[in-house]
């Protein structure tokens, strides 16, 4: 193993063989001792975000869920992975949302835990390493812990590597009786699924044996868009990710680089884009195989050159404004409108065959001593992200996933993986990746530079974690527009001229890890924000 401690980890990182990226350092070290023993990067981000359940608990919990982006080297191709936990499939579980509302302290906002089929179908599909060896890092920090679930989830963990060992067959047909363990469709060995129930009937909660039994991971195609000659590629609409593709397109109208970076211009003009595309994911985006996303409508040159007018390089809106991608017009009929005044880790990983892998793992873990029950798998909030109004391609119905905040990014130019990003932050998320993006492509910054840049984001959007009824009520605030300290004074009075409602933040605004690949001197850069508690790390620690 890799003679190396955490003291070694720090933000940012160079190597020549592969880097690791992601919130604890201690989860860190875990990554890159698997890249150490021959892993690849799917190995790797897998045993990172194990580890990060118990280094960064409380943003991460195997009861969660963790969308990945993958791009694997040997098909040449970029695939999502949707860890994402379902609405339970009891109607009659539904009706008591839509009759109460989802609530946002108990058991009742958990959504099926999804984290641990991810897992596994990642190193299924991608990975080289069998359960145990990628689990005892995990196991290990668990040993040494003191919280009441970690002895608990050891245990749990110890019976999913004792169905890989005593099942015949090759490395998949073992991986695939481990998480058949976990969600009880091992027709010998279910007592976790067991166990898991009793905690939900216990507690008052919805989820049955039956929702972990019908659990999958989907593998998808992502969806893209070409920005300046790069490839962005993000999670479908069961997440907030094609947004972030509807802003660069936006975008793609202005010229940025002749503005100047932070100029009064570049910032109004991307928060302004961030504006409009954010108002069609509030309208539209929800779980696909429920609802119809108009997502080909949205990303059109036609729907971008209707919608693009709609900026005011003089003023800023205050008003929410959904487009109609189905009529082809700038503002949809009755979707213009004033409105009222958790937590989530990351993890990025590069290894030396060319493998890349962008997962943004989350739990939002409701803080309570007797969470996780017998099992030790602490249960998240994300239902809190469904909303009750009916009609809506968000609202909760059976089985069906909550649109999410958690949205890793790829970026390939030619062909070839040369961005991987992931932030934490709710619905800043894809705010800070939009600062990041543009940062590399626009400004030519390298990953230590760009995590460390200022930032900005507008909070003039509906709250991803407010399940009201009403979503004008969800809003949150009109021409909202955060910036971080450093942005010049006279910019900051420009911007309160045009309209923003300007807050000046000293800590970070979101939380990202980023690396880039340069394929000429075929070198790996990757750097967190340190401010944000980020870490990163190369197998030479340079």
């Amino acid at each position: 193993m890799l003679d190396t401690d955490t003291q070694q980890i720090g933000w940012k990182a160079t190597s020549k063989t592969g880097v690791v990226a992601a919130g604890g350092a201690k989860a860190v070290k875990v990554g890159i001792e698997i890249l150490y023993a021959g892993g690849n990067a799917a190995d790797a981000a897998v045993g990172t975000i194990f580890a990060l359940n118990v280094t960064d608990h409380g943003a991460c919990s195997i009861g969660g869920e963790v969308p990945v982006l993958i791009f694997d080297a040997k098909k040449r191709e970029v695939k999502a992975l949707c860890g994402q936990g379902r609405a339970p499939l009891s109607q009659t579980a539904i009706d008591w949302y839509m009759k109460n509302g989802v609530p946002q302290n108990d058991i009742k906002m958990a959504p099926v835990p999804s984290v641990v089929d991810l897992c596994i179908t990642t190193l299924k599909q991608y990975g080289t390493k069998t359960f145990e060896e990628i689990i005892a890092p995990t196991l290990a920090l668990l040993d040494s812990g003191t919280e009441a679930w970690n002895s608990k989830l050891a245990v749990t963990l110890r019976r999913m590597v004792e169905e890989e060992q005593t099942t015949p067959g090759n490395r998949e047909e073992k991986l695939q009786a481990t998480t058949d363990r976990f969600y009880g469709r091992n027709k010998l060995h279910h007592d976790i699924a067991d166990d898991l129930e009793d905690f939900y009937i216990q507690k008052g909660g919805f989820l049955r044996k039956a929702d972990l039994v019908n659990h999958i991971t989907l593998i998808e195609d992502p969806v893209s868009v070409n920005y300046r000659g790069y490839t962005i590629y993000k999670c479908g609409p069961w997440t907030q990710g094609p947004y972030l593709c509807q802003t660069l397109r936006l975008l793609e109208g202005f010229d940025l680089k002749a503005m100047g970076h932070f100029s009064t211009d570049y910032i109004h003009v991307v928060t302004e884009s961030i504006k409009l595309a954010m108002a069609d994911r509030d309208a539209y985006y929800g779980d696909p195989e429920f609802v119809d996303v108009p997502l080909s409508a949205l990303l059109s040159d036609t729907y971008t050159e209707l919608r693009r007018p709609l900026i005011n390089m003089k003023q800023a809106s205050h008003e929410a404004r959904p487009g109609d991608p189905y009529h082809m017009e700038p503002s949809k009929e009755g979707g213009v409108f004033c409105p009222s005044i958790g937590g989530t880790t990351t993890c990025v990983v590069a290894d030396r065959w060319g493998n890349v892998v962008a997962a943004t793992p989350s739990a939002n873990v409701f803080q309570d001593e007797s969470n996780g029950g017998s099992t030790g798998v602490t249960y998240g909030n994300r239902l809190r992200s469904l909303n009750t109004t009916p009609g809506h391609p968000n609202c909760i119905q059976a089985g069906k996933r909550p649109r999410i905040t958690l949205t890793p990014t790829l970026v390939l130019k030619d062909g070839d993986p040369i961005l991987a990003v992931s932030v934490a932050g709710g619905d800043l998320q894809d705010q800070a990746t939009t600062n990041l993006l543009l940062n590399f492509i626009e400004f030519h910054m390298l990953p230590k530079d760009a995590v460390t840049a200022p930032r900005f984001a507008t909070a003039h959007h509906q709250d991803s974690f407010d399940p009201n009824s009403n979503r004008a009520h969800a809003f949150k605030q009109m021409g909202a527009l955060t910036i971080n300290e450093g942005v010049d004074l006279s910019v900051q009075k420009e911007l309160a001229i045009r309209g923003h409602q300007l807050e000046i933040k000293s800590s970070p605004i979101a939380n990202p890890v980023m690396l880039y690949i340069d394929h000429v001197s075929k070198t790996f850069y990757a750097a967190g924000d340190p401010e944000a508690g980020r870490h990163a790390a190369g197998l030479e620690y340079t």
